[in-house]
């Protein structure tokens, strides 16, 4: 059984990283230093880390997902 994340965090996290591509990466640890910089003891660490967590698991999608469409094409 996997995860299931609320809205609320899959919703900040995609805003996150679509508005800010260079700063996150594939690191949890990267991830939640700058999460940390950005929101700054407005929400709690538990949820904070869920959404670095999220972030983590969404770029690692997209790569994913990039990879394959490079792939039906041809070009990789």
């Amino acid at each position: 059984m996997g995860s299931i994340r609320p809205s609320n965090i899959k919703r900040i996290s995609e805003e996150l990283v679509d508005n800010n591509k260079d700063l996150f990466n594939e690191d949890f640890n990267h991830n939640k230093e700058i999460l940390h910089s950005f929101i700054e003891k407005t929400v709690t660490k538990k949820t904070a880390n869920a959404i670095a967590g999220y972030i983590t698991r969404y770029i690692l999608k997209k790569k994913s997902k990039e990879k394959n469409e490079l792939e039906q094409l041809g070009l990789a």
